[in-house]
């Protein structure tokens, strides 16, 4: 395929582009401290704190989702079996966050009364979410013409997971938010911001396989389904900071993610192999980024290393 596209832009403008839009909402932040005095938030109302909250999930979950999402022209120029690839790593991705979401549920688990309570809140959040989400797909295929695959209901799938995965991320921003820790929750917005930048890529993968590029709407629509629930989840942390709820929330995004990975390789399956050393080395690659992203740069950050705290 050649270097330009029906976009009109070389290719590298298409990938380098997010990148710059990034850099340039970082600057945005470090200069104009929208947050203001968290300190102070503490006497306030109900409604100005929930209000904060909402511009906190803004920022770190809507804002980064669709930032990422830019890199859907650039997915779509790509020759199949590297869109593959691509889609492979949106697995990886997803692989990842279903581990670190498991480590979640035995962490807040471990912190709940009831063991028993705990290990049922994750069992029913898990089974009963891959049950609900495979039952609609197996009535959305029996729907749908015979062999068709269709990427777009496959990326609001994969919006969907990748959203209530954000509530978890949220309920941690609410918690450090009514506890007035100001600067746990700017390296906590610094954070999701760079995790949730490839959520992006992660949702509009499986679009850049279908034939036609759908309306703008569908990518404004799963950008919200995908980054939205981290204010939901400020909501939820700052009113009811609950170890039990934090179970429940993360098992059912693992219930989700499982479904969707199963979607992801039914994608690439329809029409080539799924295990290419291309597609293998890709999945491997997503969840190394996200380790890197998640835990490594996350750690630096909270230790000081890259911001002084």
């Amino acid at each position: 395929m050649s270097e330009d596209n029906m976009y009109g832009l070389p290719r590298w403008v298409l990938a380098v582009g997010p990148v710059v839009i990034l850099g340039f909402v970082f600057g945005l932040l470090y200069l104009t401290s929208p947050f203001g005095n968290i300190e102070d938030m503490a006497d306030a109302g109900t409604g100005d704190i929930l209000l904060m909250l909402s511009l906190i999930g803004l920022i770190a979950g809507i804002v980064p989702v669709a930032i990422g999402m830019l890199w859907f022209p650039f997915i779509q120029s790509l020759q199949l079996r590297y869109l593959h690839g691509f889609i492979a790593l949106a697995g990886g991705v997803l692989a990842f966050i279903a581990l670190e979401m498991t480590g979640e549920i035995l962490e807040h688990g471990a912190m709940v009364d009831s063991t028993a309570l705990a290990a049922t809140a994750a069992l029913v959040g898990i089974g009963g979410t891959f049950a609900v989400m495979y039952g609609a797909s197996q009535w959305r295929q029996g729907k749908m013409a015979e062999g068709e695959k269709s990427g777009l209901q496959i990326a609001y799938l994969v919006a969907l997971a990748l959203g209530l995965h954000s509530i978890g991320e949220g309920l941690g921003v609410g918690v450090a938010f009514v506890q007035g820790d100001a600067t746990l929750v700017t390296l906590l917005v610094l954070a999701f911001i760079m995790h949730n930048v490839m959520e992006g890529p992660t949702v509009v993968a499986a679009v850049a396989k279908d034939h036609s590029t759908p309306p703008l709407h569908h990518f404004a629509a799963m950008g919200v389904i995908a980054g939205g629930p981290v204010i939901l989840g400020g909501w939820i942390g700052s009113l009811a900071n609950s170890d039990l709820l934090a179970v429940l929330f993360y098992a059912i995004a693992v219930g989700a993610v499982i479904q969707v990975l199963l979607e992801v390789a039914d994608l690439i399956r329809f029409d080539s192999k799924v295990f290419t050393k291309l597609n293998v080395s890709t999945f491997i690659g997503g969840f190394v980024l996200m380790f890197l992203l998640e835990d490594v740069l996350t750690e630096l950050l909270l230790e000081g290393w890259l911001v002084p705290v």
